[in-house]
């Protein structure tokens, strides 16, 4: 087939790569323009652009596409089978969803229709679920709400954060955008319209989701520093200077300590969770505002915390 490629992160360079090992012709990518980033501020290339270069694919980068006359045309004039976006970070106007004869095929980190949305991998392992998956869908002028192509589904380990997921998520998502096309084109695959009623959203990340509430469980504060890797992460603050939490566990303990409330044992640091759960969250890694990241027991002994002492005041 013919096909436009849209897409910007690392999230979305397996479903490029295998849509050109496949065999089909890519001869446009289209992804975000380059972007200032660092303390020199210098042009930041995405992982998207990078892998077209490679693969000697020609690369568009257009600022905006819902009124871009000049974008319209040159996808008009390679009049793709379909275009394929991943991750891309633009609504597609209606202009391009009726252009390719199979419609915009979308690659989306979730089991549609749960977790419609910018951050689907953080907020499924942040809400405690077991299992996730990729969905192939339909896109139409909803915000994921197109029909159902394809889904595999996955389990999410214990220890999984959206920076180990996320790649297996792409490597599986690539293989099934590629099986996904097999089957349109053959006339094996039966689009079905999503149930609306059981859409759960996962809404962008704000710097604010990354604060820990020592009024949630353990496990519920465990999760959300799981989930938001690598940003916003899980902080607090201790006597008024931030301080993030790197690694952390729930923890089985008998003593009673108060949402926020410090417990100083030996070499182990301990916070309570939960007005009504009554659990305990273990911070193993931390970092203070302006230090370097070290582990409870350097922590106790530099800067003392006592039993007592209450985080997030």
């Amino acid at each position: 087939m013919i096909l436009v490629f849209c897409g910007t992160p690392s999230f979305a360079v397996p479903t490029l790569e295998k849509l050109v090992e496949a065999g089909h012709s890519v001869p446009l990518v289209v992804t975000q323009p380059d972007r200032p980033r660092g303390r020199g501020m210098e042009l930041s290339v995405s992982p998207v652009k990078n892998a077209a270069l490679r693969l000697g694919t020609a690369v568009v980068q257009p600022a905006t596409i819902k009124n871009n006359a000049e974008f319209r045309d040159q996808l008009a004039a390679i009049a793709p089978d379909a275009i394929i976006v991943v991750a891309y970070g633009r609504i597609i106007p209606q202009w391009m969803i009726d252009l390719p004869r199979l419609g915009n095929l979308n690659l989306h980190a979730s089991l549609l229709p749960k977790y419609r949305g910018a951050a689907p991998i953080q907020w499924a392992i942040a809400n405690g679920e077991s299992v996730t998956g990729v969905t192939t869908m339909r896109i139409d002028a909803g915000l994921d709400t197109g029909d159902i192509l394809m889904q595999r589904e996955i389990p999410i380990g214990t220890e999984d954060t959206s920076e180990t997921l996320g790649p297996r998520l792409a490597a599986i998502g690539a293989d099934l955008m590629v099986e996904t096309l097999r089957g349109l084109d053959n006339g094996q695959i039966r689009p079905i319209p999503q149930d609306h009623s059981q859409a759960t959203l996962a809404p962008i990340l704000k710097k604010e989701d990354g604060r820990m509430d020592f009024a949630r469980s353990a496990k519920d504060l465990f999760n959300r520093l799981r989930g938001f890797q690598p940003w916003p992460g899980a902080f607090t603050t201790f006597k008024g200077k931030t301080l993030q939490v790197h690694r952390a566990q729930p923890a089985q303990r008998t003593v009673k300590t108060t949402p926020g409330e410090i417990a100083v044992e030996g070499t182990r640091l301990f916070v309570g969770c939960g007005l009504h759960a009554d659990t305990t969250l273990e911070l193993l890694e931390i970092q203070l505002e302006g230090k370097r990241r070290m582990t409870a027991q350097e922590f106790i002994n530099g800067y003392r915390p006592k039993s007592g002492d209450h985080l997030g005041k």
